[in-house]
């Protein structure tokens, strides 16, 4: 791994007014569309490849691999769509992105469309964000005054049309099957794959959706080489990756760096835990992960180190919890969540998210019994693998990891009669809950 930060996609945060034009180009910005148009289309997803970026979004699944996969035989248009619905609870890189540089997302288009052989380009924002897609808006309308966006672009003769598509708000938009409902104005619910997306994805037609940062990453990789991208990162997963940190530190906020990096190193950039308290569990990819403890503070996060620890990476939101956190409080908060967000189209999500909630809240208030760690346990065995989509699995991934690793606190739960914890002291009245299973 090379060194502990590596600001690329976040060099230019701190530049006044980088989120225009005219600060984006002095720093020039768009020249790796050139290089692009000097290659063929193939070299530049031969580029992709070679480079070993993986999508961004949570699956990690390598990105010139996915391009690849578009029959460009198939006489229907080519699309390529941007997920930016970011709605992962604790996930926040996406959006502080398109807020302080949007132009280098829409270069990202214009070089993943190119290469996909796409004319058709569409971001899609989560419409709660009213001050992104303004911002996106207004970054798309300064291109295509210079000529990065529209007919010829560059004198190249690529032409390409990129729309910003404000969506309805729902957390299910954020799995790529349901945003193409979305996108084409039904109500965003998952759809049956097979027929993937890379064969008939939006209007029946072959697409390609990825995350935001995944598109932002490819103006980098073309304008430094895709051997300077897999030089940072481990040898399965290279590159960098904006981590988010939230919670019990003294600095939250958005850390560029290598893939591979441990949570104690973030934790120490980020000043280190709160005074007079200790991690006691933390997510690394979001809510819809399974928790880890201080046991895995040294585990590499990148897709293997952390699969291998019972996790996923996921989207790299990275949310720590101290000492003074109930595990089943904050288990139930997600759960209800994730009952909330159920799009209600597969009985095991539909129905066994609102059963999972009612067993947590029963226990969370003490009203539960030890039998109810069995049924819950068996609930959750009852959705995963068995959802239309992700969210169904996402939902249990909280709640048998912590009674893996916190079985304890359930019971101190259902001994004490409600929460151990005291709230004026934010303390445990029993010292010895929380401990390790």
């Amino acid at each position: 791994m090379t060194d502990t930060l590596t600001p690329v996609l976040t060099d230019n945060w701190d530049q006044e007014r980088s989120w225009t034009l005219a600060a984006y180009e002095a720093r020039g910005g768009y020249g790796a569309v050139d290089k692009a148009f000097a290659m063929t289309p193939d070299e530049v997803i031969g580029a992709v490849k070679e480079s070993g970026l993986r999508g961004r979004g949570g699956a990690g699944f390598p990105t010139g691999m996915k391009w690849g996969f578009i029959p460009q035989d198939n006489p229907k248009p080519k699309y390529l769509v941007v997920n930016a619905d970011e709605s992962e609870p604790g996930t926040c890189k996406d959006i502080p992105l398109m807020m302080a540089s949007p132009h280098t997302l829409v270069e990202g288009v214009i070089i993943s469309a190119y290469a996909i052989r796409a004319n058709q380009a569409f971001i899609y924002v989560r419409g709660e964000v009213l001050h992104v897609i303004r911002r996106l808006q207004r970054a798309v309308q300064e291109a295509y005054l210079a000529g990065h966006l529209g007919k010829n672009i560059h004198g190249s003769g690529f032409d390409l049309d990129l729309v910003v598509h404000a969506g309805a708000g729902a957390y299910i938009c954020g799995e790529e099957t349901a945003l193409l409902e979305g996108l084409e104005g039904r109500r965003g619910q998952p759809r049956l794959r097979p027929p993937f997306p890379a064969v008939a994805g939006l209007y029946a037609s072959p697409t390609v959706i990825n995350n935001v940062e995944s598109i932002s990453s490819v103006p980098s990789i073309l304008e430094h080489g895709p051997d300077w991208f897999a030089g940072m990162g481990t040898e399965k997963s290279q590159g960098y990756g904006i981590f988010s940190l939230s919670g019990h530190v003294k600095t939250p906020g958005q850390y560029e760096a290598p893939l591979g990096i441990t949570l104690r190193e973030l934790i120490d950039l980020a000043g280190g835990m709160r005074e007079g308290h200790e991690l006691k569990f933390w997510t690394p990819g979001g809510s819809s992960t399974p928790i880890l403890t201080p046991d895995h503070l040294d585990v590499p996060l990148d897709f293997e180190g952390v699969g291998a620890a019972g996790s996923m990476l996921g989207t790299r939101a990275l949310q720590i919890f101290d000492d003074t956190t109930c595990v089943v409080r904050a288990v139930l908060r997600w759960t209800e969540f994730y009952k909330h967000e159920s799009c209600g189209k597969c009985t095991p999500c539909r129905e066994g998210t609102y059963w999972l909630a009612q067993v947590m809240d029963r226990l969370e208030k003490g009203q539960g019994t030890e039998d109810d760690l069995d049924l819950l346990l068996d609930q959750c065995d009852n959705i995963l693998g068995r959802a239309f989509c992700a969210l169904g699995d996402g939902a249990t991934s909280p709640i048998s990891s912590s009674v893996q690793y916190f079985r304890d606190e359930y019971l101190a739960h259902i001994t004490h009669g409600g929460c151990p914890f005291d709230p004026a002291a934010s303390t445990l009245f029993a010292s010895n809950v929380g401990a390790k299973a």
